[in-house]
């Protein structure tokens, strides 16, 4: 299978349209990356447009699938559940048994192998084929995109929340030759630190103002915040209080005054929107789409669990993100987050979020209770936050005296406010103390199940990777 995936790889930095303006369209069929692929500025832009192809996860059938962003972490975290019976992933602790680790694995590898090309491309480039900075812009560029592939690798198959722990992520600083699959995974420590030192490196160079499909510095410091809180040093805390004041203030990002537009009339029109998913051209006429499997529900649907509708009992977000009972399963709702219950699947319903700013305040109001700042301070962002979605009783806020219980009112946000958008509800969940973690997700109750185990096929094409996670047969 590995070698299938790879040969797939190789199409990956390709052109992807006939013209250099970075449009998303159709990938053209046999594509190859060789050593002439990129040869001037105008190839290494359309090569670049190419990785986001893999970020956008753009398939066969010329639509975008971000389908493993938004549903299986909100599956694991309990939330979101399969329409016509529970999987694996919404019971016991048996995440590993959805057959969601493989998706995870080949689609950021296929992102990271991408980004590779682009990287190893445009560094052999003289600098004079360039304009002004952008050499480093386009190189700022794909090392985000590796940057977020190889965090979600360590977030889903790492164990992150280790740093003294041999299991990281499988770095891949090369483009991949099909014979030089064979490398050993890297320790949690070694793995954060060439995620950073991307992310550093798309901060300091990518472009400040671009299309909200297209990487900024902003999105770089809103990605190195998420690699922060998972590092979860003293020291970091500071820093992403820091990145959180750098884009609040001096980007051009505003929260949206009511948050259900973003979803229902704005999408990445939206002031907030740091970077997000545009769907394909026509792309809400192909039958099997994703806003389409949340309503009303095609050879898949994903639904809201009761869960998420007892979260959103006393929260104006209920009236419109829950619908009326699922008929194939009693207890699940129709999700309805991206659909209006009636509504036929648009390019609106189709987009999908990878950072909004409203994260930004989130994770800096969790970053100053970790610190020991002021939890007014920090409670006083999560009102902020939740008066935007239109909530008014803050009693449950203001009642949160000590720091468990403000961390547990800012998890709840998290989820209420980013349920099925790039799985934060996940993470912050794993983020929480034990105590926590086992009044809110009783399942979730040994560390080995905060990740996924290596796909069996990875060890038959990559001997050197080193042993599976612990608790997992190889």
């Amino acid at each position: 299978m590995m070698k299938r995936i790879i040969y797939t790889l190789l199409g990956a930095v390709v052109i992807a349209s006939a013209a250099c303006r970075k449009e998303l369209g159709k990938l053209p069929e046999n594509a190859k990356v060789d050593g002439n692929t990129i040869l001037d500025q105008r190839t290494s832009e359309i090569a670049l447009n190419g990785v986001y192809y893999r970020f956008a996860a753009v398939n066969s059938d010329n639509v975008t699938k971000w389908f493993e962003h938004e549903v299986p972490p909100a599956m694991f975290a309990g939330y979101i559940g399969y329409g016509y019976g529970a999987d694996a992933a919404e019971i016991n602790n048996n995440y590993a048994k959805s057959g969601f680790a493989d998706i995870y694995w080949t689609s950021s590898y296929q992102l990271i192998n991408a980004a590779n090309g682009v990287i190893k491309g445009v560094n052999a480039l003289d600098d004079k084929l360039f304009t002004g900075n952008r050499k480093k812009g386009i190189l700022a560029e794909a090392r985000f995109l590796r940057a977020y592939g190889h965090f979600k690798l360590l977030s889903f198959f790492g164990q992150w929340f280790d740093l003294n722990s041999p299991y990281g992520a499988l770095i891949r600083e090369d483009f991949v030759q099909v014979d030089a699959v064979p490398k050993a995974r890297s320790s949690v420590k070694d793995s954060y630190a060439f995620i950073l030192a991307d992310v550093d490196e798309a901060i300091a160079n990518a472009p400040a103002e671009n299309k909200a499909w297209y990487a900024t510095r902003w999105a770089a410091m809103a990605l190195k915040m998420r690699v922060l809180m998972s590092h979860g040093q003293p020291g970091d805390y500071q820093q992403v209080s820091d990145l959180a004041d750098s884009i609040i203030l001096n980007s051009k990002y505003k929260p949206e005054p009511q948050t259900k537009d973003i979803f229902y009339t704005k999408g990445l029109g939206s002031p907030e929107v740091i970077l997000g998913i545009k769907p394909q051209q026509n792309q809400e006429s192909f039958y099997y789409v994703l806003s389409r499997q949340y309503w009303p529900g095609a050879s898949s649907l994903y639904i809201a669990k009761t869960a998420l509708k007892d979260l959103l009992q006393n929260d104006p977000r209920g009236a419109w993100m829950i619908g009326t009972e699922n008929r194939y399963t009693k207890g699940t709702f129709y999700f309805l987050k991206y659909i209006k219950q009636g509504d036929a699947p648009s390019m609106l319903s189709e987009t999908s979020y990878a950072f909004r700013l409203t994260e930004v305040y989130l994770l800096k109001a969790e970053a100053i209770v970790r610190s020991g700042g002021s939890l007014q301070a920090a409670r006083n962002i999560l009102k902020e936050v939740m008066g935007r979605a239109g909530v008014t009783d803050f009693s449950a806020v203001d009642n949160a005296a000590s720091v468990n219980e403000l961390l547990k009112q800012l998890y709840l946000e998290f989820v209420r406010n980013l349920i099925a958008e790039d799985g934060q509800e996940w993470m912050a969940l794993l983020r929480l103390p034990s105590s926590l973690i086992q009044e809110l997700r009783p399942t979730a109750n040994d560390k080995i199940r905060y990740i996924l185990p290596i796909p069996h096929s990875e060890f038959l094409y990559n001997p050197a990777i080193g042993p599976q996670n612990p608790g997992y047969q190889q």
